[in-house]
């Protein structure tokens, strides 16, 4: 498969999905803004980011990105009969919970670097390194690799065979431009968000991402 036909493809699989995510996002941006309402919800998860820090970054991932997507899989029986369900389980709980914590701490850093404002220029920078150095340098093509082990049963040996040249030609740079379809406009809303309500909002984009694409791709 050509790399112009494996990017078409993929963009062709997550255009819906991405559009609809997009929407979800917005819509809660607009909900915080402008829904009265809503305030003591976000008042809540903001007070427990802020009590919590990492520990709340590696819980709550761990639940969103991890936890409720398993449940989605293996209640609807998408899990291989051959494969263990407990070590899945730990293996999407743990790696998530971890994930969210390298995503709170590099949040933390780009609050460091670049403000926390809201205004248009302080969320494209934020939106540019994101996507373009730490998403394309570092999260996708490590999150590819992960899953690529584990869908490798574990296996160290059967996973460095996996990785041929296709892998690293065609199907790292398929996965950073998906990305980029899709989270380029979700990043942007949560780094409009307060500091302390970032990272709720990235795991409910997360939850609501990969239990979409966990619907659209059952077949």
């Amino acid at each position: 498969m050509s790399i112009k036909h494996s990017i078409f493809s993929a963009l062709k699989k997550n255009l819906l999905p991405g559009l609809v995510l997009q929407v979800f996002a917005v819509s809660i941006l607009l909900i915080y803004f402008f829904v009265p309402a809503s305030k003591p919800i976000f008042t809540l998860l903001g007070e427990l980011k802020q009590t919590y820090g990492f520990g709340y970054s590696f819980i709550a991932t761990a639940l969103f990105g991890g936890l409720i997507p398993f449940l989605y899989l293996w209640l609807s029986k998408s899990i291989a009969p051959n494969r263990n369900a407990l070590g899945l389980l730990a293996f999407y709980v743990i790696f998530w919970g971890l994930k969210g914590m390298e995503v709170d701490l590099f949040y933390r850093l780009q609050s460091d670097w670049f403000g926390t404002g809201n205004d248009v220029k302080t969320i494209a920078t934020k939106m540019a390194a994101d996507q373009f150095l730490y998403s394309a340098l570092w999260a996708a093509p490590g999150i590819t690799v992960v899953y690529l082990w584990m869908e490798s049963n574990w296996s160290i040996s059967e996973s460095k065979k996996a990785m041929t040249k296709e892998f690293f030609c065609i199907k790292i740079p398929t996965v950073i431009l998906s990305n980029w379809l899709v989270w380029i406009p979700a990043v942007s809303v949560v780094y409009a968000m307060p500091s302390e309500l970032q990272i709720p909002l990235f795991n409910l984009v997360l939850c609501f991402w990969v239990l979409l694409l966990a619907v659209l791709n059952k077949k």
